[in-house]
């Protein structure tokens, strides 16, 4: 056999056992009449050891070793003379009396350690290579129990999973379409999903009543270090059900996931309408771990002279403790951050509380210490403090607001380590206008429920209807999103008019659903979460690509097998192309 241990389970305990082990070099040590060699796989490492003494030739063997040669050992466990603390198995050591190898290596383009010397770009060309550092395994291994925690919670809880096609229809909401040409119907396309939306809602038609699947869904737009062109969803859907018998589900799915792949205990999530939200936060996916929330200034600096904040929509601040050790020299860094176009504020007002209760602000010629101490009161401000406000268009400064609250957390270290914290935004607006063509657009999807006591408004005041639909963030990032769906086709008829149909086209684009929703469709609701965000999460990564066994880089591009790639000229013909 190829080996009777991994490189990561002996101890103290196997010493005298006759062993074979397997795996990669990851280092060689030469001191001549001895050689150390760590050896290296998917469990741990293990040191071996060569002596000349003993075994001149399998010495002289051992040192014309690689890096990541593949290599067959056997000997007998003995206890290390220089233990290592920092390995499981620094305890014990391999003294090796036969040797293998399996295959040479290239000497690989970076090392191949926990701590690489390779950039972004090359570890992805060789990704087999990457894939190899325990920190990536370990990542993708983490991938693999939170996924197997959701199954087996929602296989408890009733549900069925089904795959649905790959191959659909082009419909014109959401993000671009990936399209594939069909080449037995020349000049026509199907369209890779970018969620089993519509397929979901007819199982619930079809009777299913708790549905979920593991799938990837495809969207051609823009990335980040949170997107990728192809990424997993964990989508599910339930009937008769109310918005709270969903929120209930799919809580103890996350808080379960959670505990059994990581042994975190989430706790009780609580729920914040969107209002809410972006009032206390500036955001819809609300960073829960610090306060610094949000605090309207318009009645305490309005009216004083200062046009600055006379003449806009909104003055908003936050209190930062300790905040007014911030030197001269940070609070400008923080104005040219807060100006930036990626932000676009105008500028930034501070006011210090300083240890012996008096207040310096730069704005001190419209505003007195009777002023400024109104300042504290609204923000809670204590000495040591310091207050932040930036002012101008309603639209604008709540999410300006929310940037800066961002950044001075994670300048203060307010946003690192191992706490997570999760929140529930409900009562999302059902429609958001389009600036330019003056368009309606569905906030979600175009098969999102109004809330019932908000039907009445859809034709008189479409601005002021809530959605039945709910996001989960976690640690400031959407994870997961729903709703209750229409299950009426004259409901649905009146959204697909809002958003700009004709008849017509929703017939066209939409009509197999419309009939469906004629043969008794169920009340039905449902939520989708992203398989790769909750890992990276858990992980403690910014970038989903660190837990995607094969991503693509930030351009799209799988650089690897060098996809996109250009199609020949016969398979063009084919195709119609």
């Amino acid at each position: 056999m190829h080996r009777t241990h991994t490189a990561g389970e002996l101890r103290s305990s196997d010493v005298g056992k006759k062993v074979t082990l397997s795996g990669w070099v990851q280092t060689t040590r030469d001191f001549g009449g001895m050689t150390f060699i760590d050896l290296r796989d998917r469990y741990g490492i293990t040191q071996l050891s060569f002596n000349e003494e003993l075994n001149n030739a399998l010495n002289e063997k051992a040192r014309k070793l690689g890096r990541e040669y593949v290599i067959k050992v056997g000997g007998e466990v003995i206890e290390r003379s220089n233990k290592n603390p920092n390995i499981p198995t620094g305890d014990i050591e391999i003294r090796v009396e036969h040797l293998e190898v399996l295959n040479e290596s290239k000497l690989p383009p970076f090392t191949i350690e926990d701590e690489t010397d390779g950039g972004e770009e090359i570890r992805l060309k060789y990704r087999y290579l990457d894939l190899r550092r325990s920190p990536i395994q370990q990542k993708v291994i983490l991938r693999h129990r939170l996924n197997k925690a959701i199954r087996n919670y929602l296989d408890e809880n009733g549900f069925t999973e089904v795959e649905t096609p790959y191959l659909i229809k082009s419909t014109p909401e959401g993000a671009r379409d990936f399209v594939v040409p069909s080449r037995l119907n020349e000049n026509e396309y199907y369209a890779l999903p970018q969620s089993p939306q519509t397929f979901k809602q007819l199982l619930m038609v079809g009777g299913l009543d708790k549905y979920y699947q593991v799938v990837k869904c495809f969207r051609d737009e823009d990335f980040r270090a949170d997107r990728q062109p192809e990424f997993t969803q964990i989508d599910c859907e339930m009937s008769f059900v109310e918005r709270d018998d969903v929120l209930s589900t799919f809580e103890g799915m996350i808080r379960a996931a959670f505990k059994d792949s990581k042994n975190i205990e989430l706790g009780e999530i609580p729920k914040l309408t969107y209002a809410e939200a972006i009032r206390r936060f500036g955001s819809d996916k609300p960073d829960m771990r610090f306060a610094m929330e949000l605090v309207d200034m318009d009645v305490v600096c309005k009216g004083k002279g200062f046009g600055v904040f006379d003449q806009a929509d909104k003055v908003l601040s936050i209190c930062v403790k300790g905040g007014s050790s911030y030197t001269r020299k940070e609070l400008d860094a923080l104005t040219d951050w807060v100006k930036r176009p990626q932000i676009g504020a105008k500028g930034l007002i501070y006011c210090r509380i300083n240890e012996d209760g008096s207040y310096k602000s730069s704005v001190d010629k419209f505003f007195d210490q009777d002023a400024l101490a109104a300042w504290a009161d609204a923000t809670k401000a204590e000495s040591g403090d310091i207050i932040l406000v930036l002012s101008g268009d309603e639209s604008k400064v709540y999410k300006q607001m929310n940037e800066l609250r961002l950044h001075v957390a994670d300048q203060r270290g307010l946003r690192s380590g191992g706490d997570f914290k999760a929140v529930w935004v409900v009562d999302f607006p059902l429609l958001e206008r389009d600036e330019e063509s003056g368009q309606w657009h569905a906030m979600h999807h175009p098969f999102t429920s109004p809330k019932p006591e908000d039907l009445q408004l859809m034709e008189s005041d479409p601005a002021a209807v809530r959605a039945n639909a709910y996001d989960l963030a976690i640690n400031g990032m959407e994870v997961g999103g729903g709703s209750i769906r229409i299950h009426d086709r004259e409901l649905q008829q009146k959204m697909f008019k809002l958003l700009g149909f004709s008849r017509d086209e929703a017939q066209k684009q939409f009509g197999f659903l419309m009939d469906a929703f004629e043969y008794g469709a169920p009340p039905h609701g449902g939520i989708a979460f992203g398989l790769d965000r909750l890992a990276a999460i858990l992980a403690g990564t910014d970038s989903i690509r660190d837990v995607i066994a094969f991503p693509k880089n930030n351009m799209g591009r799988d650089i690897m097998i060098d996809a996109p790639s250009e199609l020949n000229e016969e398979q063009k013909k084919e195709l119609g192309l």
